[in-house]
C-alpha cells in the first residue's frame, strides 16, 4: 500500500489490525473518536503485551474543531519510598532496564483513558466502559495468536527479562520455548482485570478493589511502587508545546516534558531553516540528522519532570533559540557548539516501545495517542494475579543529587512516548505516531517533512526508507543505520559527506515504526500505517 486510505464516518490506524478493528467497531456503533482509541488501547494491552500493556503508561494529544488542542500526562511518578540514596545503597549505579527496580513508578495509562473518556462524554459520548473493554476481553479469554513481531522481539530480549519474576510462565510455552508466531495464547488472569475494571470503573485501579490486588501482586514480585503510590497518582490535562513553522505555516502540538515532544519540535525548527533540497537528496537525511543531534543533546541534558527543569521548555522554541540552535550554538551557552555526541544518539534500536492509535470520527475530532512500557516488555515484571506487565520507565532516572532527571519520590521519569498533531496551511489536521524509544523524533520529523513540507502522500511518506542515528563513528563521523532501499546516490552522498552507513534490511524495525492520518475540512479522512509491523488502517 504506497497511497492512503480515505474515508468519511470514521477511521483508526494502529499497529495491530485486531486493535485498530476494535477501534472501528466502537466508531460504528456511534463512538467518537476517544471511546474508539481506548477500545483500540485495551485490544492492544492484549495483543500486542510486549508494547502496551495496562501496565504502562500513556499519553494524549486531542484535537475537537474549534477548541485548543488537549494533551493528558498519564505518565505514573516514583514511589514515595523510591530514593536514589536507597539504590546507591543497594550497590546500583543506575536503575537497571529490567527486573523490580525498574519497576519504580506508578503505571498511569489507565488514568489517562479515565481523563479522556472525562472529556468525550463533553462531546455526548455514551458507550459504557463494558462495552470498550469487550473485545480486549474476548481476546484475553478466548486467545489471541502470537504476532510476529512479539516474537521477534521477544527472542531478541530473552536473555534479559527470562529471570524476571513471573515472566516465563507467562510468555513461553510448556515446554519452555518462545511460542511461533500464529500460536494461539489465552490470558486468563488479564481478562478477569479487565473484567474487574468493566464493573469497578478505571479508577478501581488505583484506589479499589483491583487496586489493592495490583499492589499486592507488586509485593509478590518485588517492584518498588506500593498501594499509596497508586492512591496518589492522578493524570494531569497539559497545554501542549506548540511550533509554528514560518510565517502561516503548520502549527504543529506535542506534549510537554516529561516526554521528549520538544525534542521533535526542536527538530523541526531547526531543520525547516535548514531544509531546500527534496527528500531523495543527501542533504535531506544531513539536515534531519544533524538537527536530532542537536535535539538529542537538549533532551538528554535539560528536559526530565517539569517541577525539576531549570528552564520552561517553551524558552526552547523561540526563534532566537532556533536560530542559534541551526547554526549549531547552545544558546544558553555563548560560543558553545552542540556537536551532538549525547545519550540520545546511541543505543536507539527500538525494542518494542510504545503503540501509537491515530482515530477520528465523523465530527472532525482526532485523537493521537501512544501507550508504552518504555521498551519490548517493560520492567519484565508480570504481576501474577492480574496477569499485568509492569513497565519500566524508571530506568530513566539518574541517581545523582541534582538535574530534571535526578530519581525523586513523586518525580516523573523522561520518557519517549511523542503523539503529535499538526494544524496545516489549508485547515488539514494530521495525527502522527512513532514507536521507536529515541529514535521518535526522528521517526516523526521524517514523515513530517516529506507529507508537509514537500507535499508526499501520507502512506508513501511513512512507507518511503527510513534510517536512525546510532551515534558517532570513526574519527569525526556519524554511524548511520538505514534500509538497504536507500538509493546508491544517497548512501555514496552521505558517505562522501563523513557518514558511516550500514544498512539493514529493506523494511527494517530498526528503524522503528509510524502510523498517521489526517482530516480534511470537508470532512474525508485518510490514514496510514507502517508496513514494518502488523498494522493497518481501519475504515468506515
Amino acid at each position: 500500500m504506497l497511497t492512503s486510505r480515505v474515508s468519511r464516518r470514521g477511521l483508526v490506524t494502529a499497529p495491530h489490525h485486531l486493535a485498530a478493528q476494535a477501534g472501528l467497531a466502537v466508531l460504528r456503533e456511534g463512538g467518537n473518536a476517544i471511546e474508539a482509541a481506548v477500545a483500540a488501547a485495551a485490544t492492544a494491552a492484549v495483543v500486542c503485551p510486549h508494547r502496551a500493556s495496562l501496565g504502562g503508561d500513556g499519553v494524549w494529544m486531542i484535537h475537537e474543531p474549534g477548541r485548543p488542542p488537549v494533551s493528558i500526562d498519564a505518565g505514573g511518578a516514583a514511589g514515595a519510598g523510591v530514593t536514589a540514596a536507597a539504590l546507591r545503597a543497594r550497590g546500583l549505579t543506575r536503575i537497571p532496564a529490567q527486573g523490580p527496580d525498574a519497576g519504580c513508578t506508578v503505571a498511569g495509562c489507565l488514568s489517562g483513558w479515565q481523563s479522556a473518556l472525562d472529556l468525550s462524554s463533553r462531546w455526548g459520548g455514551t458507550l459504557p466502559l463494558a462495552r470498550l473493554l469487550a473485545e480486549a476481553i474476548d481476546h484475553a479469554q478466548g486467545g489471541v495468536p502470537v504476532a510476529p513481531e512479539q516474537e521477534r522481539c521477544l527472542r531478541r530480549m530473552l536473555g534479559g527479562l527470562k529471570d524476571q519474576p513471573g515472566f516465563c510462565p507467562r510468555f513461553l510455552d510448556a515446554e519452555g520455548r518462545v511460542p511461533r508466531a500464529g500460536s494461539l495464547v489465552s490470558q486468563p488472569a488479564l481478562a478477569r482485570t479487565l473484567e474487574s475494571l468493566a464493573g469497578e470503573g478505571l479508577d478501581g485501579f488505583y484506589r479499589g478493589s483491583l487496586g489493592q490486588r495490583v499492589a499486592a501482586d507488586l509485593r509478590t514480585c518485588g517492584a518498588l511502587v506500593g498501594a499509596g503510590d497508586l492512591a496518589r497518582h492522578r493524570p494531569v490535562r497539559r497545554r501542549p508545546l506548540a511550533l509554528a513553522l514560518g510565517i502561516d505555516g503548520p502549527v504543529v502540538w506535542v506534549p510537554p516534558p516529561p516526554t521528549q515532544g520538544l525534542a521533535t519540535l526542536i527538530l523541526l525548527g531547526i531543520f525547516q531553516r535548514a531544509q531546500g533540497r527534496g527528500p531523495d537528496d543527501p542533504a535531506f537525511v544531513q539536515s534531519l540528522s544533524n538537527a536530532a543531534l542537536i535535539a538529542a543533546r537538549i533532551r538528554d541534558t535539560r528536559l526530565g519532570d517539569p517541577r525539576a527543569m531549570g528552564v520552561h521548555a517553551s524558552t526552547y522554541l523561540s526563534a532566537r533559540i532556533l536560530d542559534d540552535f541551526a547554526l549549531g550554538l547552545d544558546p544558553t551557552s555563548p560560543g558553545v557548539l552542540l556537536t551532538g555526541e549525547g545519550e540520545g544518539t546511541r543505543g536507539v534500536l527500538p525494542e518494542g516501545e510504545g503503540f501509537w492509535i491515530g482515530a477520528a470520527d465523523r465530527e472532525g475530532r482526532v485523537v493521537s495517542y501512544t501507550q508504552g512500557l518504555g521498551r519490548g516488555f517493560g520492567s519484565g515484571l508480570v504481576l501474577p494475579e492480574t496477569g499485568l506487565v509492569w513497565h519500566g520507565h524508571g530506568a530513566a532516572f539518574t541517581l545523582g543529587d541534582e538535574g530534571p532527571t535526578a530519581l525523586a519520590p513523586g518525580r516523573k521519569p523522561l520518557h519517549p512516548l511523542t503523539p503529535t498533531l499538526a494544524r496545516l496551511r489549508d485547515g488539514r489536521v494530521l495525527a502522527l505516531g512513532a514507536m521507536g524509544g529515541l529514535a521518535q523524533p526522528l521517526i516523526l520529523a521524517g514523515v513530517f517533512a516529506r507529507a508537509v513540507l514537500f507535499g508526499q502522500d501520507l502512506q508513501a511518506a511513512i512507507t518511503a526508507p527510513r534510517w536512525r542515528l546510532d551515534g558517532p563513528g570513526p574519527g569525526r563521523g556519524v554511524s548511520l543505520f538505514g534500509e538497504n532501499r536507500l538509493s546508491p546516490a544517497m548512501v555514496a552522498g552521505l558517505r562522501t559527506m563523513g557518514y558511516t552507513v550500514t544498512l539493514g534490511d529493506p523494511f527494517d524495525e530498526g528503524v522503528g515504526q509510524a502510523g498517521g492520518l489526517i482530516a480534511h475540512p470537508d470532512g474525508t479522512l485518510e490514514g496510514a500505517m507502517d508496513p514494518r509491523g502488523d498494522g493497518t488502517v481501519a475504515t468506515w
